[in-house]
């Protein structure tokens, strides 16, 4: 089934607004009475900013593939999207990757403190999950927080973090590029999708290949706009991989070769999705892996 251009962009900008809603109410005083006014503000600051909501949209999406309530899996979502926030503010502090620019903005230390990140990153992370457990639904909230921990810890997000930094001016070879990269970015991509799918009672298992590649695709595609962009057209400091010494999929390929990469990922994601077979949101699905690898920011 052919998939439109802007399938996966439509859907993207027709949850985007009650994404952003749910996450202002989510940092609201009512539902977070007793947080300093200057913990709440780095917060809402770091969450709230022009983010893409690409997790929480993954999270939806897998959710109403299976029939299920987007209501539902809201908070899971929103999870998902207060662990990047959280990832983001810990990756540009001065002991990580040391940026100053973040989706065209200062980051969050350069615009309050260096502390003050370390605790509004902190409290993003606890946010999650209390969101996660505040759920009507005890089994639905334990299965979801289970997958939520390992994506974002020590065997995910945060191990790909130091998987990263030990990589810095190594020559590591692609496929230990690619174990990094799948921890570091692909694991809370993986997650985002299965989280959608858990909050419809179905196998969130069944997404692991498709999800695997799209989490591929999206890092080997912010490679090559790293490399290949201004940092008025990211909004982050451009060539900062290459600087730095980082170890990245162009680094070890070549431009011409992450594009080929990628573009093996895009058919290797509409393969395991045609495996799935979902009865909804097949073109969205489908459009996911093609926006993700001609993307620009």
């Amino acid at each position: 089934m052919p998939a439109t251009k802007s399938d996966f962009r439509q859907f993207l900008d027709q949850v985007r607004p009650a994404v952003d809603q749910a996450l202002e109410q989510a940092l609201s005083a009512s539902a977070l009475p007793g947080v300093p006014a200057n913990l709440q503000q780095p917060m809402a600051y770091a969450l709230l900013g022009n983010g893409k909501r690409v997790r929480p949209a993954l999270c939806l999406l897998a959710a109403e593939a299976h029939g299920g309530d987007s209501a539902v899996a809201m908070p899971a979502a929103l999870a998902c999207e207060m662990i990047h926030a959280y990832s983001l503010i810990h990756d540009d502090l001065p002991c990580m990757d040391d940026d100053d620019l973040r989706r065209g903005r200062p980051t969050v230390h350069v615009k309050f403190s260096e502390a003050t990140a370390v605790l509004a990153g902190d409290a993003l992370q606890t946010l999650a999950f209390q969101t996660l457990a505040s759920q009507e639904h005890g089994s639905l909230a334990a299965a979801q927080v289970q997958t939520l921990a390992r994506a974002a810890g020590p065997a995910g997000m945060v191990g790909g973090q130091q998987l990263d930094m030990d990589a810095e001016g190594q020559t590591p070879d692609l496929e230990a590029i690619l174990q990094l990269h799948g921890a570091k970015t692909g694991a809370l991509l993986n997650a985002s999708l299965r989280l959608g799918a858990i909050s419809a009672g179905a196998d969130s298992q069944i997404w692991h290949g498709y999800a695997e590649s799209v989490g591929r695709l999206f890092q080997i595609t912010d490679d090559i706009i790293d490399a290949t962009s201004t940092t008025a057209e990211l909004g982050k400091t451009a060539g900062k991989d290459s600087t730095a010494g980082k170890a990245t999929v162009v680094a070890a390929l070549g431009l011409e070769g992450a594009r080929a990469l990628a573009a093996s990922e895009v058919q290797a994601a509409l393969a395991a999705l045609d495996e799935i077979a979902p009865s909804r949101r097949y073109d969205e699905l489908a459009d996911l892996p093609r926006f993700l690898g001609t993307r620009s920011t």
